[in-house]
């Protein structure tokens, strides 16, 4: 019985692992153990333009989803193939079950949305800079541009409040 497994690649080769593993299926004559090979990977539409497409975005970045029979061969086949790194269980993987599957497929046509990493930073909080000019100071959130992911910060500078824009990368919680 076919079931669906998870196998962890290099991050950003996930198609070209995708077609050499389909060749390789081919060459070994193991077709009839093999399903579907995917790269979960759904549209996503810009938010505030309206002329831009919506382009592919990968769900899982570094994994693809392979359905097939666990056997000797297809596990010894898959595990061997160029930039596969591992299942997920090592050496004895577990199959996903079919709400984890559904939830997947569910995701890929757009039916359950995929959240995007929100930020926690929020106005009025005390933050430490932890990199640029002003590395060392403490000072207060006054805005939060996650588009941009810039933040005005009011820094004390000769005991006035001074806004310092700074990136999300040169703050400290």
């Amino acid at each position: 019985m076919k079931r669906w497994y998870v196998v962890q690649v290099y991050t950003g080769f996930e198609d070209i692992v995708k077609i050499d593993l389909g060749k390789r299926v081919e060459e070994e004559g193991l077709q009839d153990a093999f399903g579907q090979i995917l790269v979960p990977s759904s549209d996503v539409a810009p938010l505030f333009t309206a002329d831009i497409k919506a382009k592919k975005e990968k769900i899982f970045p570094g994994y693809l989803l392979v359905q097939m029979e666990m056997c000797g061969d297809t596990f010894r086949l898959v595990s061997s193939t160029q930039r596969v790194t591992r299942f997920l269980g090592g050496e004895s993987p577990v199959p996903l079950s079919d709400k984890e599957v559904d939830r997947i497929f569910a995701q890929i046509s757009g039916k359950v949305s995929v959240p995007h990493e929100k930020t926690s930073f929020v106005t009025g909080n005390e933050v430490n800079i932890s990199n640029g000019p002003f590395s060392g100071f403490v000072g207060i959130i006054d805005k939060v541009d996650e588009d941009r992911e810039k933040l005005t910060v009011m820094v004390s500078i000769f005991g006035r409040l001074t806004p310092v824009e700074l990136g999300f990368d040169q703050i400290k919680k």
